[in-house]
């Protein structure tokens, strides 16, 4: 067990961001990364999940952190750790929910408060793969002949956290530090000199394990085995998805396809999840599969 939790996993990540005694931390991250965008966000306030939508289909999506700011505008902030098809349709159709919560019952000029989703990958895309020192994605509706934004009240903005590959010695920012510690934390044993600041300091103090409840300790562990046990079955389905992609080429005499290898590595990662009896929504979650494919897989298993 490292000294500080692991921020990639779902308890590490509310513990730090998610809970009311630690929201200066959230806080201070948001206006950091959104300095160039607004002014500074002055306070903050959780909105709970369960408040959102009004069908079954609209309460299966659960967002890791959702509030708002004094002002009304509404955040976003997804954590994910392992890499998803579909994953940037997902946050598209996330978006609409704070859109849509701001309708109100009665007549309406339709004037929206801005709305950012905000998603920290523990993976890269593979269409970025090409650009390693791009580690941010800001994403607004523009107009495609001028590059100027049509509609700046909706904001997506990604950070591809295994392309920030900074060491201390490098970081030139606060928002650098921000990136630093969350990729680097649980590899620490000291907080050190370049971080020693009153925000940080309260986050290494929140992280530390030593500090954890017998029931704390509990949830973490239970997180952290989920954590590892996902990314361990997704680098198995990767590696065996690769291999099975060369043998049907071979035996077709044909080089297999990207697309092809990419559908070979989900399916053979669904079938590792199911396997480990992990939740069908977890999977459908992490694959980007529909309910019919998956049941589809199953009953081939």
């Amino acid at each position: 067990m490292t000294k500080y939790l692991n921020p990639f996993t779902d308890y590490g990540f509310k513990k730090l961001f998610g809970e009311e005694p630690n929201k200066n931390l959230l806080l201070d991250f948001l206006n950091e990364l959104l300095k160039d965008e607004q002014g500074k966000i002055i306070s903050l306030n959780y909105i709970k999940n369960e408040q959102l939508g009004s069908s079954d289909l609209d309460r299966k999506a659960i967002f890791d952190l959702y509030c708002e700011n004094e002002a009304g505008e509404k955040f976003i902030v997804e954590l994910q750790k392992t890499k998803q098809r579909f994953f940037k349709d997902r946050t598209v159709y996330y978006s609409t929910f704070p859109i849509r919560d701001q309708a109100p019952k009665n007549d309406w000029d339709y004037q929206l408060s801005a709305v950012y989703l905000i998603a920290i990958l523990d993976f890269v895309f593979d269409d970025d793969k090409h650009e390693p020192e791009k580690y941010r994605y800001d994403v607004k509706l523009t107009d495609i002949d001028t590059c100027k934004v049509f509609y700046d009240k909706l904001t997506f903005i990604y950070l591809e956290m295994p392309k920030f590959t900074k060491t201390l010695g490098q970081l030139e920012t606060r928002f650098d530090k921000w990136l630093y510690i969350l990729r680097n934390l649980t590899e620490m044993e000291e907080i050190p000199k370049t971080l020693q600041e009153q925000v940080f300091e309260q986050l290494f103090a929140t992280a530390e394990i030593a500090r954890f409840s017998r029931e704390q300790m509990r949830s973490y562990e239970d997180s952290l085995k989920y954590y590892r046990d996902l990314k361990n079955s997704m680098d198995t389905a990767r590696d065996e998805g690769k291999e099975e992609g060369i043998e049907i080429g071979r035996e077709e005499g044909i080089e297999i396809g990207r697309e092809e290898g990419i559908e070979i590595g989900v399916k053979t990662v669904a079938f590792a999840l199911l396997r480990e009896g992990i939740d069908e929504d977890v999977i459908l979650k992490a694959t980007g599969l529909t309910a019919e494919q998956l049941a589809k897989l199953r009953r081939e298993s």
